[in-house]
């Protein structure tokens, strides 16, 4: 089963250079506790190795899954988003229905989100709720509070 997601050309560079960190300054970094807890002596009773191999595993698992990202991962080229509907990549204006209040968001992969920016994952409820909506229409999102209606204003790149 893959799992193909879309990234703008910044945040897959992102998880490429987060991959390498890890391979070359996580994994030494690790090796080095490793031989330090080792070199404590018995390492049957070696709490600190023992926490270091757990780091390791913890350090590979992370490796493995961000691999597969990467390896899945494909750029979108913006002047191919049909911004007729709400998609991937596309930035949304909504308003909240019940307090007027107006925001914009980008939808983007789960891994590139942050809402410090304004861009929101599409498997996020608001997203969910936003995907495939068209100017004028309204997204019902449910929220732990209960349903919240939103009008797309406006759809752009």
């Amino acid at each position: 089963m893959s799992n193909v997601s879309y990234y703008t050309e910044e945040g897959l560079q992102k998880l490429k250079d987060e991959l390498q960190e890890l391979k070359t300054k996580g994994r030494s970094d690790i090796a080095k506790q490793i031989a330090e807890a080792r070199d404590k002596g018995d390492l049957s009773e070696n709490a600190e190795y023992d926490a270091a191999k757990d780091a390791q595993g913890l350090l590979e698992l992370k490796i493995s899954k961000l691999e597969a990202v990467v390896g899945n991962a494909r750029i979108l080229d913006e002047s191919s988003v049909d911004t007729s509907k709400v998609s991937v990549m596309c930035k949304v204006k909504i308003k909240n229905k019940k307090n007027g209040m107006a925001v914009e968001y980008t939808l983007v992969s789960e891994e590139e989100a942050d809402l410090k920016q304004n861009k929101i994952s599409i498997q996020s409820p608001i997203g969910k709720g936003l995907l495939g909506k068209k100017v004028g229409e309204v997204a019902v999102v449910k929220a732990p509070a209960g349903d919240i209606d939103f009008e797309v204003l406006e759809i752009s790149i």
